[in-house]
């Protein structure tokens, strides 16, 4: 490895930079962004992600319709021990192979044979699901910020209304936002993530004491925490089953994301290790968090107003806040959830855009030479942002199509989206490990326990990707109540399916190495005579007209 490359970080570390550089040698790709992450600025960016100030709060309707507080409550124990056993497994393959590309790399290296087509079906369900994550993220912030704007409405401050366009041009300026920091913030996006940690730890501890201490009088109670409730409109035998396995998506969306762990693994120090710790800890402590808080908002509610807290929607959290609890507090409450979703909507950018840079320096994508080109001053793929940040703005347009409903049909198809999506394309490396005995596990592994835990994620995915597209209320087939997750996922695969029948099956081999190390590490010294250069010209030191010599235009990337 280059000496540049390691300039930027401590001696001390220098020799974990330069084994964990060596490593992605070996798997055949070069040093081209930055490695300045530790395990807790990694274990940041997923537990960002999974974000129980977002999903916890903005799919608290559901769970208020599919079986009431019993599910709210419940759901978080039995999602998070299924998500762990997920994680877990997806973990041990990441301390194998620590490179961005993540699952579909993994998909490729494990299979035994067609390992360009597994490659390419778990990298476009990773981005169809992290696409759904950016979007309904920011969809739901969008509705979060402009209620918080209306509660601290004034005469000389009018409110503003709340409905799909100026709900969809605040999603747009949202997700404009977060493009802007991933470009031009880049350092600041990873001090904000290290933020975002406490500030999520820290918000639920305050939400949490402020809805025991001050709720008002005639809420539910501590006593009605397991209470069973029916709000879908379906009766028949055995209906408890159905609804609660229903209302799992409250738990299951929340507990999305923590992929990010690998995608960003190229920028972290000791990534075998740090990468799937990080995984693995930012699910079990985010549903330890999302359990205590979804306790505190149950017994909070307003005994009274339960079904017109339900019929508020995406807003029936932050009503709980409202309702629940005297004066200025709730409104407090409500934006410390908006700022956390805030957060949660940067990370999901950020990990979005490394994938997307991995899966276009191996040709998965469209305009792959654009997408896999990293700005030699930041060393981070600004491309490659702009494209998830247009396929989330094109998405969204999905919530024109609606009439201004309480139930978010647009919102709750993202949702179910980004769940099966990412799951899928968690559990395809998963059960690819499990057919192929060569595999060696890296130095964070399950050990005996690894093809038991391995199977039970394999399971559990193929029963959550059946129930999320099941309808959730009776009638099932208005326009008001469909569940479009099946058919826009069947879309999704045709278009995938498609795409690699007639194109891709010809070109696309899966990953590919960028040559040889003597290759590899001339490519790693040309960026860091380019960010040299830059950082010069930034400072006034470097004549503008002085060049690279043109290699990679726009960008570093490889021919």
């Amino acid at each position: 490895m280059s000496e540049g490359s390691v300039n930027d970080v401590p001696s001390e570390l220098g020799d974990s930079v330069d084994a964990d550089a060596a490593r992605l040698h070996e798997l055949g790709y070069a040093q081209e962004l930055r490695r300045k992450l530790g395990t807790f600025s990694n274990f940041a960016i997923s537990f960002s992600i999974i974000s129980v100030l977002a999903g916890a709060i903005t799919t608290f309707w559901l769970g208020m319709y599919a079986g009431g507080p019993l599910v709210i409550t419940l759901c978080w124990v039995v999602v998070g021990v299924f998500s762990l056993v997920v994680g877990s497994s997806m973990a041990e393959i990441c301390s194998a192979y620590p490179t961005a590309g993540g699952l579909y790399f993994w998909s490729a290296t494990l299979a035994r044979r067609r390992k360009a087509l597994w490659a390419w079906w778990t990298g476009w369900f990773n981005l169809i699901g992290q696409i759904g994550v950016i979007a309904s993220v920011d969809f739901a912030l969008a509705n979060f910020i402009l209620l918080s704007i209306n509660i601290f409405g004034s005469a000389t401050s009018p409110t503003i209304e709340i409905n799909r366009w100026s709900i969809f041009i605040t999603y747009l300026f949202v997700l404009v936002v977060h493009g802007l920091l991933n470009t031009f913030g880049v350092n600041l996006v990873r001090v904000l993530g290290d933020v975002s940690v406490w500030w999520h730890l820290g918000g639920v501890a305050v939400i949490v004491l402020v809805l025991f201490l001050f709720s008002e009088p005639g809420n539910l109670g501590m006593s009605n925490v397991l209470q069973y409730r029916n709000g879908t409109g379906w009766e028949f035998p055995g209906v408890g089953i159905y609804v609660a396995l229903v209302g799992l998506l409250l738990a299951q969306y929340t507990i999305t994301g923590f992929d990010a762990s690998a995608h960003v693994s190229e920028e972290t120090k000791d990534a075998a290790v740090a990468a799937p710790k990080a995984m693995v800890r930012s699910i079990y402590i985010s549903a330890i968090a999302a359990l205590i808080l979804s306790v505190a908002m149950v017994q909070a509610i307003p005994a009274s107003a339960y079904d017109e807290i339900a019929a508020k929607g995406i807003l029936a959290g932050p009503n709980v806040f409202l309702l629940g609890v005297v004066g200025t507090l709730g409104k407090l409450l409500v934006i410390i959830s908006t700022i956390g979703q805030f957060f949660c909507g940067m990370a999901s950018v950020t990990a979005n855009s490394r994938m997307i840079y991995a899966f276009s320096r191996d040709g998965g994508l469209p305009g792959s030479r654009i997408w896999s080109r990293v700005n030699p001053r930041t060393r981070t793929p600004t491309n490659s942002v702009w494209f998830g940040i247009g396929l989330a703005a094109a998405i969204g347009l999905l919530s024109l199509i609606q009439t201004d409903l309480a139930y978010p049909v647009a919102f709750f198809a993202l949702t179910g989206v980004a769940v099966i999506g990412l799951y899928i394309s968690y559990v395809i490396p998963v059960f690819l490990r499990l057919r192929n005995p060569e595999f060696v596990p890296g130095p964070w592994n399950l050990g005996r326990w690894s093809r038991i835990i391995g199977w039970t994620a394999v399971i559990w995915v193929g029963i959550i990707a059946v129930v999320f597209c099941l309808p959730v209320f009776n009638p099932w087939n208005t326009f008001e109540t469909f569940n479009f997750t099946g058919p826009i996922l069947l879309l999704c695969a045709i278009l995938v399916g498609g795409g690699w029948s007639l194109s891709a099956k010809n070109h696309f081999t899966g990953p590919k190495s960028m040559g040889s190390l003597e290759e590899i590490m001339a490519i790693e010294s040309e960026l860091d005579a380019e960010e040299r250069k830059m950082e010069l010209r930034h400072t006034h030191k470097l004549p503008t007209g002085a060049q690279s010599d043109g290699r990679h235009p726009g960008g570093i990337g490889k021919e």
